[in-house]
C-alpha cells in the first residue's frame, strides 16, 4: 500500500452529489438525473437499482467518467474528475477504472488471453507484464485452463468473465458494470457475482454495478434505489 493509497483509509472512493443531466435543448430536452448523490466506500460491492429508463446506465456512465452531468460533481479518491480534460479522463479511465459491459464486447476472433492482453496494450501497460497480468486476471476468473479459447468456443457466462479479466487485468481500483448478468441464465449470473464477491473479499476492488435483479440485491454490500432521477432509498 502506497502512501497516497494509506491517506484514502476511511474516505470515499467515489462521491457523487447533486448530479443532474439533459439530454437535448428546449422544449425537448429530457432531465434524466435530478440531483443524484451517492457514495461510495472502497472495497465494497455496490448496486444501483431502478426500472428501465429510471437513468442507472447514465449515473454509472458519469461515475467512470464516460460522460459528464449537466450539473453537480463526482469525485474520485478525493480529486474532482467531472473538470478534468478529455485527455485526463481517458488516462483516468486506462489506468484506474475498469468498465464491464452487459454484451460482453469481446473481440470475435481473439481468444480469452487475446481479448485481455489488448486490453492491457489499451491501458498502455508495458508488454513486459502483459502475460503476467493476463494470465492472472483469468486465472482470479477461473479461466486459466480456457485462455485459448475464443468467444464463440465459451458459454456466455464463461464470456462475461473474460469480459471481468479484461476489466481487472491493469489492476484499478474501481469496476463499474452495467447489468452484468442480464443476458444470463439465473446459474450463470450468481457465477458472475461469485466472482465479483471474490474480487472484493482478496482483491481489494471495489465493484459498482446496475441491475434490477432481485437475487444480485441480496449478495452486495450496499444498494441505491434510483427513482425518478434521484437517489430515493439506501441499503
Amino acid at each position: 500500500m502506497n502512501a497516497a493509497e494509506r491517506s484514502l483509509i476511511g474516505n470515499p472512493l467515489v462521491k457523487a452529489e447533486g448530479i443532474t443531466k439533459v439530454f437535448g435543448h428546449g422544449a425537448g430536452s429530457v432531465q434524466v438525473l435530478k440531483g443524484a448523490s451517492l457514495t461510495i466506500q472502497p472495497q465494497s460491492l455496490v448496486a444501483i437499482r431502478g426500472r428501465s429508463g429510471s437513468g442507472k446506465t447514465t449515473l454509472i456512465n458519469i461515475l467512470g467518467a464516460l460522460d459528464r452531468p449537466t450539473e453537480g460533481t463526482v469525485y474520485f479518491k478525493d480529486a474532482e474528475i467531472v473538470g478534468l480534460s478529455e485527455s485526463r479522463r481517458n488516462k483516468l479511465r486506462r489506468t484506474d477504472i475498469g468498465l464491464i459491459f452487459q454484451s460482453f464486447a469481446l473481440v470475435p476472433m481473439m481468444t480469452a488471453y487475446e481479448n485481455v492482453e489488448f486490453g492491457l496494450r489499451i491501458a498502455g501497460v508495458p508488454a513486459a507484464f502483459h502475460r503476467e497480468y493476463a494470465e492472472r486476471a483469468l486465472d482470479l476468473v477461473g479461466l486459466k485452463q480456457r485462455m485459448k479459447h475464443r468467444p464463440f468456443e465459451m458459454s456466455g457466462g464463461e464470456q462475461q468473465r473474460v469480459a471481468i479479466a479484461r476489466a481487472i487485468a491493469h489492476k484499478p481500483s474501481l469496476i463499474l458494470s452495467d447489468e452484468p448478468t442480464a443476458e444470463l441464465d439465473s446459474k450463470m449470473g450468481l457465477q458472475v457475482m461469485k466472482v465479483f464477491t471474490e474480487l472484493v473479499k482478496y482483491e481489494g476492488l471495489t465493484i459498482i454495478l446496475t441491475t434490477h435483479d432481485a437475487a444480485i440485491m441480496e449478495i452486495v454490500d450496499h444498494v441505491y434505489a434510483l427513482e425518478d432521477g434521484r437517489i430515493a432509498e439506501e441499503r
